[in-house]
C-alpha cells in the first residue's frame, strides 16, 4: 500500500486533485489518499480530514482575517502527517497554504510535490527560494512556466493542462441548452462571477449591472449564471436583490461548462474559468476586482509582474480577449465589449480559431504525465 497525503483548497484544485488521483490509481492501484479535498476528491476515495471550504480564502486582507484558523489547520495537518507518515505528500495549488506545509514535511524527511506551479512569473517572484525548500518536484500546467522555473534552479516539469485533455475540440451548444432548459432560439450570455464567496461578493452586482446595461440596448438577451455551490448562489442572490435589476436569468449550481457551451459570449471573473471558456471556444470579456486594500498593496509594492490578468492573454502573449481590472470594471465598458463580441461574427470566429491553436498546445495527457512523475518520485513504478 502506497500512502499519499494530498491537500486542495477550492473547486478547481478539487477537480485537479480528483483527476490526478484517478490517473495514479490507473498506474498503481494499491493507493490510499488522505488530506483535504472537496466532493470530487472525496468521490475518488480521499479521506478528507476537514471541510475544504475552511481553506477557501483569497486576497491579502481576507487571509489576514482568517489567519489564526489557517495556522491552526496547517499545524493540525503537519502533526497528522508527521505521526502518520505518507510515502508522498502532494499539495494541489494553494501555494500560500501548501508551501509552508510542504516545507515542514520535507524537513521531516517526507517526499513532497506541488501540483500547479505558483505564479512566481507574475506575482511575488521572491517565492522561488521558498519553493526550492518546499518541494522535491514542481508540476507545471502552463507551457511558459517550465523554462522560467528550471532556470531558477527549481525541479520543475511541464505536464500540460488537464482541462485541455478533457475538453473536446468542439462543444455542442444545442445539447448544452437542452440540458440546462435554456431557450433554443435565444441569444444566451453567461456570467461567471467567481468560485469563491469573496469573488461573488465583489463581482455579482457589477456583473448584473453590466447585464442590465446590455439589456437596455439589446432586448431579448437571456443570461445563465453557474455558481459553484449553494453558498455562492446565496451570495449571488443577495447581490441580485441589491442590484434591483429585472433580467431573464437562469441560475444553476455547477455545470459551468454547459453554461459556457450554451452561451455565445461570456463575462468571466479572471481565473481558471477563463481557461475553461477558451477551451470551450467561447469568446469572453474578463474582469477582476480585488479587495481595495489588497489591490493597493499589490500595486504599490509592485507585487504583480505581468501585463495581463486573463489566462488566454497570457498564453497568447498579447491582448487576445478584452480584460478589465479594478476601477476599469464598469457596466458600460464591459457591456460595450460584450455586445461588440456578440454582434461581430467575424471577430468571434477569429477568436475561436486562436482558441483552437492554444488548446492543441496545452494537450499533454497531463494527469497521466503528472501521475507517472509522482509515482517515480515516490519510488514505485506504475504501468506507464
Amino acid at each position: 500500500m502506497l500512502r499519499v497525503g494530498i491537500v486542495a483548497n477550492e473547486a478547481s484544485g478539487d477537480l485537479l486533485g480528483a483527476r490526478l488521483m484517478r490517473a495514479m490509481r490507473e498506474q498503481f492501484p494499491d493507493l490510499e489518499f488522505e488530506g483535504v479535498g472537496g466532493p470530487e476528491m472525496i468521490a475518488q476515495g480521499c479521506r478528507s480530514l476537514l471541510p475544504m471550504e475552511r481553506l477557501s480564502v483569497m486576497g491579502l486582507v481576507e487571509v489576514v482575517r482568517h489567519l489564526p484558523e489557517i495556522i491552526r489547520i496547517r499545524h493540525r495537518l503537519e502533526r497528522h502527517f508527521r505521526d502518520s507518515r505518507p510515502d508522498l505528500f502532494v499539495g494541489i495549488d494553494a501555494p500560500d497554504f501548501n508551501l509552508g506545509l510542504e516545507t515542514r514535511l520535507r524537513a521531516a524527511g517526507i517526499r513532497t510535490a506541488h501540483y500547479v506551479s505558483p505564479s512566481v512569473w507574475a506575482w511575488r517572484p521572491g517565492r522561488v527560494k521558498k519553493i526550492a525548500r518546499a518541494v522535491d518536484l514542481l508540476l507545471s500546467i502552463l507551457p511558459f512556466e517550465e523554462r522560467f522555473l528550471v532556470e531558477r534552479g527549481l525541479p520543475a516539469l511541464y505536464v500540460g493542462h488537464p482541462l485541455a485533455d478533457e475538453l473536446p475540440d468542439k462543444c455542442d451548444s444545442s445539447a448544452a441548452r437542452r440540458r440546462l432548459g435554456l431557450p433554443e432560439d435565444a441569444r444566451v450570455l453567461a456570467l461567471l462571477p467567481g468560485s469563491r464567496t469573496g469573488e461573488v461578493e465583489r463581482h455579482g452586482r457589477l456583473f448584473l449591472e453590466t447585464a442590465a446595461w446590455c439589456a437596455e440596448r439589446e432586448p431579448g438577451l437571456h443570461w445563465v449564471v453557474p455558481l459553484v455551490n449553494a453558498v455562492t448562489r446565496e451570495v449571488f442572490e443577495r447581490a441580485r436583490a441589491r442590484a434591483g435589476v429585472a433580467l431573464p436569468v437562469t441560475l444553476i449550481e455547477g455545470h459551468s461548462r454547459d453554461a459556457l457551451a450554451a452561451s455565445e459570449v461570456a463575462l468571466i471573473a479572471s481565473g481558471t474559468a477563463t481557461l475553461e471558456a477558451m477551451l470551450i471556444k467561447r469568446p469572453m470579456v474578463v474582469a477582476y476586482r480585488l479587495h481595495p486594500v489588497t489591490y493597493f498593496l499589490a500595486k504599490h509594492l509592485k507585487l504583480v509582474k505581468v501585463p495581463h490578468i486573463a489566462l488566454p492573454n497570457l498564453l497568447a502573449g498579447g491582448r487576445l480577449v478584452p480584460e478589465f481590472k479594478q476601477g476599469e470594471c464598469t457596466p458600460s465598458a464591459m457591456g460595450r465589449e460584450l455586445l461588440e463580441l456578440l454582434n461581430d461574427r467575424d471577430r468571434r470566429q477569429a477568436l475561436q480559431k486562436e482558441f483552437h491553436a492554444l488548446h492543441r498546445g496545452l494537450r499533454r495527457d497531463a494527469a497521466r504525465s503528472a501521475a507517472t512523475a509522482l509515482l517515480t518520485l515516490a519510488g514505485v513504478e506504475g504501468r506507464g
